[in-house]
Parts: structure tokens; C-alpha cells; sequence
């Protein structure tokens, strides 16, 4: 019974192929004939495509050219020309955080009235010099006279620093000096025009001959006429013919015997004698 059925199996096998092999033909042929009579007809050939297979692709972005050739190959850069090169400028910098120094610090703006900043209780260091109000403002226009300076006079000499201080220390007094500071200011200092009421602080100190007018400065006219008369600095020095003389040094006297001596003897106390009580009353009876 198995090669029967072997046999059968492999007959089916082979007529199965051949039909198929048969209808393939017939398609093929009936394909043939459909293309052919359209042909004959004149009608345009239809293709089993899609429609929308018509539809051109779109092309494909190139990539864009380097400005110049790399080599991965070679280390070093490639040989450039000069005309391949072009400079543009540099962009603007996003702020002023990326400049190469820091920005400069904002200037205080003065209010439209301001005529000056008023220094109270001015002092002075030196003659040419005011500190006040946190401010320390040397006159503008004028060699300050320092403190320790002294002038010659003939052949003796003397301190003129201090005399010329002291007189500008008694031309402030009681007086709210108006200097060319800004309101808001340091402790550095500051050199300025100032004025005292209507006096312009520089002119009087030059005129008066307690300072030396400035090379360029507004004050060399008036220097040069305190020079001629001799006034202040430029003067003789003072006189203390007039003056009282000096009080003679008083010498510390020495005790003749020290508050605490340890080797004084404290004085014997004296005997005292008990008072006897009185004779009290009796009782009565």
C-alpha cells in the first residue's frame, strides 16, 4: 500500500505544477493581447504604477562647500591663497561685561541749581588744604604751603608752615566754605575752587601771601604782586618784640619728708584711766 500511495502523492504533485504552469501562460498571454489592441486603437499604454508615481522627487540638498579644503589625512592646515581669504568685521559685543576693560563708573549728575557742595566747620591741615564733611579739598590753582616748611629771612629762618596755618585757620573760622565737589565724594583728595561768601579762597590766600600761585594758574598776577610787597611767606619774620616774655621754668621742689615713710615710727598710744560709776540710789522699799 506505501508505494501505492507514494505514487499517487507524487502524481498529484506534478499535475498541480502543470497547471500552474498553464495559467501563468494564459495571464501572460491575455496581458500580451490587452497591449496589443490598445495599441492598435491608439489608446495610451496604462501602466499598473500609482499616481502618484508621476510626482518628480525632490532633489536632494547638496551640502555646502568649506571655506577651505580639510585633509583628514594631514596634521597641518592645507595651503591657502590669498584670495580665498575674506576679513569681516568684528561683531558688536553682547554687553559691556565682554569689552576688554571693565566700563567706566557712571557720573553723578548734578541737579540743575547745583552751585557747589557746602563744607561746615571746615579745618585746616595745612594752608591750602580743608577737611570737612568727609571731604579732604586742596585749592585749586595754588603750591600749598606745608605745615613744616620754614622760610628764610636774611640769616635766620622760621616757620612759616605753621604762621601761614594759622592764619588760614583764622580765615575759616565760622565760616561754611562752598567747594566744586561733587555731592556725593570721598575721602581722597580733591582739588577744587572753593569760596567763602563772595572771597574766592584761592585769591585771598595768594594776595595775602600764605601760599605760592600755581605755573598756568589763574593766581600768577596776584603771586607776583604779595612777592613784591612782602606779604606773608614772602615777608620778614615776625616780631615778638612785643610778646611777654617767657615764664621761667618752676623746678619740682622735693618733699623733706615722703606722705608714707615706712621707716617713721607710729607715736605709743597714751594710758587712759576708766572713770569709776556713780554711786546709784537704793531702792525703796
Amino acid at each position: 500500500m506505501r508505494p501505492l500511495h507514494a505514487a499517487a502523492a507524487v502524481l498529484t504533485i506534478l499535475a498541480m505544477g502543470a497547471a500552474i504552469a498553464a495559467g501563468g501562460r494564459a495571464v501572460l498571454h491575455g496581458e500580451h493581447g490587452r497591449v496589443a489592441a490598445r495599441a492598435q486603437a491608439g489608446m495610451p499604454a496604462q501602466s499598473d504604477a500609482p499616481a502618484t508615481a508621476a510626482i518628480s522627487r525632490p532633489k536632494a540638498a547638496r551640502p555646502e562647500a568649506h571655506s577651505r579644503a580639510i585633509d583628514p589625512e594631514v596634521v597641518a592646515p592645507p595651503q591657502l591663497q590669498p584670495e580665498e581669504l575674506e576679513r569681516v568685521e568684528p561683531r558688536a559685543p553682547l554687553s559691556d561685561l565682554a569689552l576688554a576693560r571693565p566700563p567706566k563708573p557712571a557720573k553723578s549728575k548734578m541737579p540743575d541749581d547745583w552751585n557747589g557742595t557746602k563744607l561746615f566747620q571746615p579745618v585746616a591741615p595745612a594752608a591750602g588744604v580743608i577737611e570737612a564733611k568727609g571731604y579732604s579739598v586742596a585749592i585749586s590753582g595754588i603750591d600749598i604751603v606745608r605745615q613744616d616748611e620754614t622760610c628764610a629771612d636774611g640769616s635766620k629762618s622760621w616757620t612759616c608752615g605753621s604762621r601761614a596755618r594759622t592764619a588760614f585757620r583764622a580765615f575759616l573760622r565760622g565760616r561754611a566754605i562752598v567747594c566744586a565737589v561733587p555731592p556725593e565724594g570721598g575721602r581722597d583728595l580733591i582739588a577744587a575752587e572753593c569760596r567763602g561768601g563772595n572771597q574766592v579762597v584761592g585769591q585771598w590766600l595768594i594776595e595775602n601771601g600764605w601760599a605760592r600761585a600755581a605755573e598756568g594758574g589763574p593766581y600768577v598776577e596776584a603771586g607776583e604782586k604779595a612777592r613784591t610787597a612782602g606779604k606773608g611767606i614772602f615777608g620778614p619774620a615776625p616780631s615778638l618784640a612785643g610778646l611777654p616774655p617767657a615764664p621761667a621754668p618752676v623746678a619740682a621742689t622735693q618733699p623733706t619728708q615722703p606722705i608714707l615713710d615706712p621707716s617713721a615710727t607710729a607715736a605709743p598710744p597714751t594710758e587712759t584711766t576708766a572713770t569709776p560709776p556713780a554711786d546709784q540710789p537704793a531702792p525703796s522699799e
